[in-house]
């Protein structure tokens, strides 16, 4: 009978508000053998992890988002608890709440499916860490999984997932299993989905620092109070058009069309997609992905144009993004950048520039280019590689960004 007045308390909430969105999400990529998964900590038995995550937006319910994606057995979750993030593996006192399943504190998560936690009342703060603790009992390798998380997070043995803070624990830089967090808000609010590759993941920028661009794009918005929440669903290494199994990295994510459903139009609220994508179909063809899989910026093109109409069908606005500077000794060396495959970017480039196909576009290859030498990053803004951004770098990309292509 609790349960029944519980959930009826919850239904008059959302018949209220009636409006779920995305304050953080993340995009999960295909599992990678076993010892491989071992070695990045992903194997898990009689232990509990505590995923550290940052908001953009608050509110005062909300509710998780797991994920057994690419997973190929059913995955136990034993106990799961939510609360606010105060230092490292520790949270704030008072904060801590059990999560449920449909009424139930365990859940199993079949092979390949997603499943929502009941709403729980919480003062999520704007741009704030939270806590989420998951306790996985029996022996299970991690799916759902997101490699480069950029952000530390914790596991330690047996069912620590509501302790106040964790006994030496080890720690990995994956999310595992959670893929979202959601708050109730008015139905005025949404949320922006950055969709991209590395570059929109954040990597090579400072961990547990939150300098990705959607990041800085999130507290400008926030500053703003224009109401809009970032979901970052970067993949490092991801293409438009093809496998990262191609590549013999299935960390880099399915292609960027298959994808597209689950980490764009499935997600709560979404009212804005910000595409950036496409340098690793260029770079990588030749280079660590075989030669047949060279791209034309044509082919690039009717990507975008697959994207745009399909976010169209559902009342989203796209924002296309220029591609950025990459040339540089290394990626030279390896055949990533070459003459013709910097002509390929500029092609892209000026379509988004110029054909009005997006909504909207964000010139950040403006943003980050040498003016001496238009092909390259300017040194400041550039992480080491010549291809991403330093913090410095996605610092600039973040508040290139002209709000009023949200309106």
């Amino acid at each position: 009978m609790k349960t029944i007045i519980l959930f009826t308390a919850f239904a008059a909430v959302l018949t209220a508000q009636n409006h779920w969105v995305g304050t953080w999400a993340t995009a999960p990529a295909p599992q990678l053998d076993a010892e491989q998964m071992r070695a990045q900590k992903l194997e898990f038995s009689n232990q509990t992890v505590r995923e550290i995550v940052h908001t953009s937006i608050g509110g005062d319910t909300v509710r998780v988002r797991l994920s057994n994606a690419f997973g190929t057995q059913p995955a136990e979750i034993g106990a799961a608890h939510i609360a606010l993030r105060s230092s490292g593996a520790s949270i704030s006192p008072g904060s801590d709440h059990p999560l449920t399943f449909s009424g139930r504190p365990r859940v199993e998560i079949p092979a390949g499916a997603v499943v929502l936690s009941d709403p729980v009342r919480l003062n999520v703060p704007a741009a704030g860490d939270l806590a989420i603790s998951l306790f996985l009992p029996k022996s299970t390798l991690g799916a759902g999984v997101h490699y480069s998380a950029q952000q530390t997070s914790y596991i330690a043995t047996g069912d620590v997932s509501g302790a106040p803070g964790l006994d030496a624990p080890s720690t990995f830089t994956s999310w595992a299993f959670l893929t979202g967090v959601d708050v109730l808000a008015p139905a005025s609010t949404g949320s922006i989905v950055a969709f991209g590759d590395s570059i929109t993941d954040g990597a090579r920028s400072t961990i547990d620092a939150n300098h990705r661009w959607p990041d800085t794009l999130a507290s400008r918005l926030v500053a703003a109070k224009r109401g809009l929440a970032v979901v970052d669903m970067g993949i490092g290494g991801n293409r438009i058009l093809h496998e990262g199994a191609a590549s013999k990295r299935p960390q880099y994510g399915i292609n960027a069309l298959a994808r597209f459903d689950q980490d764009v139009l499935a997600q709560p609220g979404v009212k804005y997609l910000v595409v950036l994508e496409g340098i690793n179909d260029i770079g990588h063809a030749g280079s660590s992905a075989p030669a047949s899989e060279a791209v034309t910026a044509d082919d690039l093109i009717a990507g975008m144009k697959q994207m745009i109409e399909r976010s169209h069908e559902k009342g989203i606005k796209v924002i296309g993004a220029t591609l950025t500077p990459f040339e540089g000794e290394a990626n030279i060396k390896r055949g990533y950048w070459t003459p013709e495959k910097a002509k390929i970017r500029d092609e892209v480039n000026e379509w988004v520039r110029t054909a009005k196909a997006f909504d909207g576009f964000i010139d950040f290859d403006k943003a980050v280019r040498d003016p001496q030498n238009r092909t390259k990053v300017l040194p400041a803004f550039d992480s080491g590689d010549q291809l991403h951004p330093s913090d410095a770098g996605y610092e600039a990309m973040g508040k290139a960004i002209d709000l009023s292509v949200f309106k």
